[in-house]
């Protein structure tokens, strides 16, 4: 069968595109640039996420102290010494909202990340409600150079999940945003949680037609996990019931089931999320790495006889959040 990504995996993998577009394997680098969040600072709210926790996911060598360039020689030495060297990387602006601060600032960290000689473009974190016009134009100029990619932590389409979790957004903010990026011709990706509380299962199936009628680049899927030190985690402890935390057998079929919906245009980048285990609570797949988890799911796909898009179906682009009773 030839399927709409033109190669032979059973879903429109980003690193595939990645090796086509670069011609070299590709390696995000990891960057603390210092900035916050309006959702700490006290412009939407001073607590921030209730899920949220950066130590979790920022590698040791980021650290707001040390500059650009230094992140990036020694993500570069990081990542050499356990993976085999990459032929390009991509400057990851990952930890908290790394378009929340003055246009000039963000020029000057961007442009110092981009002026290396192995960096062949950025990835932007951060929240739908952190872009405007002005720095949407900006990034539209880098993009003619080369490659940027702006990531909306989206989480949810629904409204009353968002609130709930504290997000600080509204799913409205996400549709304007991925709208506005996309137009722009800028690589336009997402990040959705599967498994947030009061969320069905049916609720998370709509959510990949939701998703399929937006502009959407990529997306990048992940379990909820329930990390030690968060509001989350106060929550799941004294209310375990409100919450269904995946096994790792279904997680992997219903992953897939949500992928059948997917638009095929659209490439996944990746589908869970790990942190180390000594921030875990629960929701975690052992020590089973990312890698090793997408062999399980690619051989159920295989096993099902299904691929991404297999029960997609277009529909209108949704501007409005489809509340979740």
């Amino acid at each position: 069968m030839e399927y709409h990504w033109k190669h032979n995996r059973r879903f429109n993998a980003f690193s595939n595109y990645c090796k086509t577009t670069f011609g070299e394997r590709i390696q995000k680098l990891s960057i603390n640039a210092g900035f916050t969040c309006p959702n700490r600072d006290g412009t939407v709210g001073t607590s921030g996420c209730i899920y949220c926790n950066n130590e979790a996911f920022n590698p040791s060598y980021c650290s707001a102290a040390k500059s650009i360039t230094q992140q990036i020689e020694e993500g570069i030495e990081f990542h050499a010494k356990r993976y085999r060297k990459a032929g390009k990387y991509l400057a990851y602006f990952q930890a908290y909202s790394n378009t929340y601060a003055p246009l000039a600032d963000l020029k000057e960290k961007y442009e110092e990340a981009l002026k290396h000689p192995e960096v062949a473009g950025l990835v932007i974190g951060t929240r739908p409600d952190c872009v405007d016009e002005e720095k949407l134009d900006y990034l539209q100029l880098l993009a003619k150079d080369h490659f940027i990619s702006v990531e909306y932590g989206v989480e949810s389409c629904f409204n009353k999940t968002l609130k709930h979790v504290n997000r600080g957004h509204t799913f409205e903010q996400s549709v304007w945003a991925i709208g506005e990026t996309a137009k722009r011709n800028i690589h336009t990706g997402i990040h959705i949680i599967l498994g947030l509380p009061g969320e069905t299962r049916e609720d998370m199936l709509s959510e990949a037609n939701i998703i399929s009628s937006l502009p959407v680049t990529t997306i990048k899927l992940h379990q909820l996990q329930i990390i030690k030190g968060t509001e989350l985690a106060n929550d799941f402890e004294a209310n375990p019931d409100n919450y269904h935390i995946f096994s790792l057998e279904e997680y992997i079929d219903f992953v897939i089931d949500f992928t059948e919906r997917l638009k095929p245009g659209i490439m996944i980048e990746r589908f869970t999320a790990e942190v180390p285990p000594r921030f875990m609570l629960t929701g975690g797949f052992g020590l089973l790495r990312t890698d090793q988890i997408l062999q399980m799911i690619e051989k159920k796909m295989e096993e099902r006889n299904t691929w991404q898009g297999r029960l997609y179906k277009y529909q209108e682009p949704s501007l409005k959040s489809q509340e979740n009773e």
